[in-house]
């Protein structure tokens, strides 16, 4: 697995982590390929969730890609229409507040929006483990006021970690996930 940031490190130590957290988690460092070429991996994703007829680019926004292959990975349903990040605000079930491992949905613009998996909070945004954050899967910074809705896995039994988890405001925040 490629290293976290030193900020977000304790992501490592702490069990069990929610299961789509634990799976994202495998995936962190993944990347676009520069130019014209695309990232076998990203397509293989799209092929796993039965999605390679639509999905055949990784210059395609990936985040709902993303997000698909790590609800499936968890034993989670994926959704209709999942490459549409906005589709993901009926996932699972509505919470109230964010906790660890929930699925964070954000507009981008009038109509786009971008889909990640919470990991922690600050005043003024939450901190998003994602794909296609700068063109890669990595953990970013995303105002709290672009979130449109917070959804929260279906469990079993929900996890000890499943909690808010506040952090230090490090980093920039984004401004357009891609």
């Amino acid at each position: 697995m490629n290293p976290l940031p030193p900020a977000y490190g304790w992501i490592d130590d702490l069990r069990p982590l929610p299961r789509m957290l634990q799976e994202a988690r495998k995936l962190f460092g993944t990347k676009e390929v520069a130019g014209s070429a695309n990232n076998p991996v990203i397509l293989g994703w799209a092929k796993e969730v039965g999605l390679a007829k639509s999905y055949n680019d990784d210059v395609i926004p990936w985040c709902g890609l993303f997000m698909a292959v790590v609800a499936k990975r968890a034993g989670k349903p994926v959704m209709e229409g999942p490459l549409w990040a906005r589709n993901w605000v009926t996932f699972g079930q509505a919470a109230d507040e964010a906790k660890l491992g929930d699925v964070l949905v954000f507009r981008r613009s009038e109509s786009a929006g971008h889909v990640g998996l919470y990991v922690g909070e600050d005043y003024g945004a939450f901190h998003v483990l994602g794909g296609n954050q700068s063109d890669g899967v990595t953990i970013t910074r995303i105002a709290r006021d672009r979130c449109i809705a917070v959804r929260r896995p279906v469990y079993k039994a929900v996890p000890a970690t499943a909690a808010p988890i506040q952090l230090a405001a490090n980093g920039a925040l984004s401004t357009n996930e891609a």
